[in-house]
């Protein structure tokens, strides 16, 4: 049988995503919502009309069998999955492609090929899924450097280790999200970690991103799982001791949780893990304000009831979603536990509802112990559209859009007038560089002292200028995020999307103490170039 491949131009394998009839269907559907006329589908690229120029260096004969120059490969390693990436794709506009990939299958594997990067001046980047959306994987623009190496880490994929008396577990880096849970199911253990990417994202990677996950309070970032690391740099390897808490100086995982590929590449961590749940009660609850229903999300999330989900859907993200009809925002609840019945949990969250106008079920809502407990009604619409997005990227591009997401976070003391300025901020920027378009909000976690807002931009593009339109609206609202102290991401990392605004967030006496970590265990600056620092 032929071996499923990756789309190297869109999200997931060839024959996942909408068939030409449902791209169809979705383009008229886009030219109806915002008054346009039809709107052509661009055909996705083959592999045959890319022209990619042939590799500037080629791996030693001992690292050959690793390594590959296909353009399939070298394509699919080039770009991410954002949509910067996407139009890139569809426009064949390759002029800076991987030139090698190379597929470690042992630590020494990776230790082998980082020695010839350094020895060569080859800059190398670290690939898990290939899912970033920020710019987190391209080859450096100048620099000096020979060439450029993409270091897959797929064949790393292993849960090595299970430590049941302290729930934890050893856990190759380049482990996918499905893999891994595949792994950890005999044993009764879930990571229970869930980014959108999950399908296509790698632990490694969650850990060099600081990833986001299923929790919307609490256990909100890969952070909170990771118990010790063990990371391959260009002068040796650095691995932490395992334990369940320190107070020994500064943390070493915490230097590497966040690095983008930086300082090293991660190789295998040992993860807290959690029993699987059995227990599970969820609710989807309509307001009418969206500020009600968000002083609902504050009082829940000062309660300490630590709901698993709490998102926040304003009356368009629940329109698109298919959880109301345009009219209220909805407020997606959901409990779990391997322990005990959630009842106390889910009533509490509804009365702090209630008391900002939420209208809670009628009937009580009790705890069910079947999987199916909150994939129902609107919280099953938000799930379905959630996890269908990956699937849509493509096409948006693929028809001339304009899309973007802008996800932050802010105190509880300045959400609402931050909230309104950001809001009036995107729809100025898309009038004056489209015309017309959306933009819409969801929390996607929240906090005792804030929520992380989650702004998607939609609007209609100009022919080949649909980089530009994208870079002006980003421009303006990325501007007012740092202006009004929020953060420039929540958790979809810096890559090199966000730098010039993460330069400006970041103060100068951390930046100074990053490029001394990053001469101490990259002298060369060979890891990553461009993303977090510059390298000297």
């Amino acid at each position: 049988m032929a071996e499923r491949r990756r789309k190297f131009w869109g999200w997931g394998y060839e024959d996942q995503g909408p068939n030409p009839q449902q791209q169809k269907h979705i383009a008229e559907r886009m030219a109806k919502r915002f008054d346009l006329g039809a709107l052509t589908i661009k055909p996705r690229p083959q592999e045959s009309e890319l022209n990619l120029r042939p590799p500037r260096v080629m791996p030693p004969d001992s690292l050959a069998p690793l390594c590959s120059t296909t353009t399939w490969d070298r394509a699919g390693h080039s770009y991410g999955r954002g949509f910067r990436d996407l139009v890139r794709i569809f426009r064949r506009h390759f002029p800076n492609p991987m030139d090698v990939v190379a597929y470690p299958r042992t630590e020494q594997d990776v230790v082998r090929i980082l020695d010839w990067c350094d020895s060569a001046k080859i800059a190398a980047s670290p690939y898990g899924g290939g899912s970033s959306v920020v710019g987190g994987l391209e080859a450096p623009q100048g620099g000096g450097y020979r060439g450029a190496v993409s270091i897959d880490l797929s064949h790393l994929s292993k849960v090595i280790e299970v430590d049941k008396m302290s729930r934890a577990a050893r856990i190759q880096a380049g482990v996918l999200g499905p893999a891994l849970e595949d792994q950890l199911r005999p044993h009764g253990y879930t990571l229970r970690h869930f980014p959108q990417s999950f399908e296509f994202s790698s632990l490694g990677g969650w850990i060099a991103t600081r990833s986001g996950g299923h929790f919307a309070t609490l256990y909100t970032h890969i952070d909170d799982f990771v118990e010790s690391l063990r990371v391959v740099t260009p002068t040796g390897v650095v691995e932490s001791r395992r334990l369940p808490g320190s107070g020994a100086g500064p943390s070493p995982d915490r230097m590497f949780i966040g690095s983008e590929g930086i300082l090293g590449i991660i190789t295998e961590a040992w993860m807290r893990l959690q029993d699987r749940p059995t227990f599970r009660a969820g609710a989807s609850v309509p307001f009418s304000d969206f500020f009600n229903a968000a002083r609902a999300v504050r009082a829940i999330s000062q309660a300490g009831i630590y709901p698993s989900n709490c998102r926040l859907l304003d009356p368009g993200e629940a329109l698109n979603a298919g959880a109301a009809d345009g009219a209220d925002s909805v407020l997606v609840l959901a409990f779990e536990s391997a322990d005990h019945n959630l009842d106390p949990w889910i009533a509490r969250a509804l009365e702090c509802c209630a008391d900002h106008g939420g209208r809670i079920p009628k009937e009580p809502v009790k705890t069910r112990s079947d999987k199916d407990a909150t994939h129902e009604g609107a919280a099953g619409a938000w799930r379905n559209a959630f996890l269908n997005a990956p699937y849509l990227m493509d096409t948006v591009a693929a028809m001339g859009m304009v899309s973007d997401t802008f996800e932050t976070s802010i105190t509880w003391d300045r959400f609402e007038s931050f909230h309104t300025n950001v809001m009036q901020r995107a729809r100025d920027a898309i009038g004056e560089v489209c015309g017309k378009g959306s933009v819409t909000c969801r929390f996607t976690h929240a906090y005792p002292d804030g929520p992380a807002p989650y702004y998607t931009v939609l609007a209609p593009g100009k022919p080949q200028s649909q980089l530009e339109q994208w870079d002006e609206i980003k421009a303006a609202v990325s501007d007012l995020l740092i202006q009004l102290g929020a953060t420039i991401t929540h958790h979809h990392a810096v890559g090199r999307d966000h730098r010039r605004w993460y330069d400006r967030q970041r103060p100068d006496g951390f930046a100074r103490a990053l490029r001394a970590a990053k001469r101490a265990l990259d002298p060369k600056g060979i890891l990553n170039p461009g993303v977090l620092i510059d390298p000297e």
